[in-house]
């Protein structure tokens, strides 16, 4: 894994879409993730955001274990959501546009998730970048751009439950870490428990790294 080191200067064009995997149904949390309210917006419309603000464009929804529709975002039901976010991610790179180069792909479920850490996997893609990940002190998380090249073969190692950490590990020559703890935090929010420390966050304690 390389590491890329932000440089000064305004991000161009760049056609690279947006990927929010948005298909669970919270089976810890007791209901589907995506429709869960925090600071009076959903974990759907805050991915939706995510991708957008960061620069992504379109975006692509993958639901699954219940109907979701946001204004211009192109919904993708994966109707083997039960087997996992493999299935999911299968079901978004097939639905990508043909004329992007790269796609970051988010989860609905990781909320204090900065748009800069888009931004900045996008600027390490222009840079020369394959295959770019969001990392916080050190340790790979999402969100994750993968370049057009690589869509095959990171659709084949989905499997499961398995998103794209199996690409990701057989190919890690090909990623460029970015740190973005900076800016954020891959929290995941799973359980109740979660939902009301994540909550609290929100309602204006730090998003900085403890």
């Amino acid at each position: 894994m390389r590491a890329y080191e932000e440089s000064a200067g305004h991000l161009e064009h760049s056609r690279v879409a947006g990927l929010l995997l948005a298909a669970g149904e919270g089976s810890r949390l007791g209901r589907p993730k995506a429709l869960v309210e925090i600071g009076g917006k959903t974990l759907a419309e805050r991915g939706i955001a995510l991708l957008r603000d960061g620069g992504a464009d379109p975006v692509i929804m993958v639901t699954g274990a219940v109907p979701l529709s946001l204004p211009g975002v192109i919904a993708a039901h994966n109707p083997g959501w039960r087997t996992g976010m493999g299935g999911s991610l299968r079901e978004g790179l097939q639905t990508l546009p043909p004329d992007r180069d790269a796609v970051v792909i988010a989860l609905v479920d990781q909320p204090l998730v900065s748009p800069e850490s888009v931004r900045r996997l996008i600027a390490a893609f222009l840079a020369g970048a394959d295959v770019a990940v969001a990392c916080y002190q050190g340790q790979p998380r999402n969100p994750v751009l993968i370049g057009r090249a690589h869509w095959a073969a990171a659709a084949a190692a989905a499997q499961g439950d398995v998103g794209a950490r199996g690409f990701l590990r057989s190919h890690a020559k090909l990623v460029t870490a970015v740190e973005c703890g900076d800016i954020g935090r891959p929290d995941d929010l799973d359980t109740p428990d979660d939902l009301a420390r994540i909550s609290r966050l929100f309602r204006g304690e730090s998003v900085g790294q403890d």
